[in-house]
């Protein structure tokens, strides 16, 4: 994979996941969404089981599993159909942007490592100075940055 294929495949999953961000503060409700959604339609468990072809007691643990965070998104896809909705599914970066990510790994690994060349330089008398340290980990964050993206997360 080149690396513009690369950035450009990661500059458009940031972009599909934009909206998402907005949405990672929405705490999901006490009971899970398919109980909340069942219950502001006015739909009983009864009613809900009949749908789906289970037993009360099966939709009474799907739910239970949802608030638990034990159900499948199978069963979940299921349910929400049952009731004429949808899942909306994504994983989405706790923090920033997945470019940011990726460039703070980088800078990371790239300061480890300037960091211990430094203290082997030092030792021997030959250190450099901070503005040439500081110029030496923004190139070696870049160089990681255009290497293959699986060396960052080893």
């Amino acid at each position: 994979m080149t690396v513009t294929y690369r950035l450009l495949k990661l500059e458009q999953t940031d972009q599909l996941l934009r909206p998402w961000r907005r949405l990672t503060d929405t705490a999901k409700p006490r009971g899970g969404w398919i109980r909340a959604v069942r219950e502001a339609l006015g739909m009983t468990t009864v009613q809900l089981a009949k749908r789906l072809g289970v037993t009360q007691q099966a939709v009474t643990a799907f739910e239970k599993n949802e608030a638990t965070g034990k159900i499948t998104l199978e069963s979940l896809e299921k349910l929400a159909s049952a009731m004429d909705c949808r899942i909306v599914y994504a994983v989405v970066p706790n923090a920033s942007p997945l470019a940011e990510m990726r460039r703070a790994r980088a800078r990371a690994l790239a300061e480890r490592q300037v960091k211990r060349v430094s203290h082997s330089m030092k030792l021997e008398d030959q250190g450099v100075g901070a503005r040439e340290e500081k110029r030496q980990l923004e190139q070696l964050t870049d160089e990681l940055l255009r290497g293959s993206p699986r060396k960052l997360w080893d």
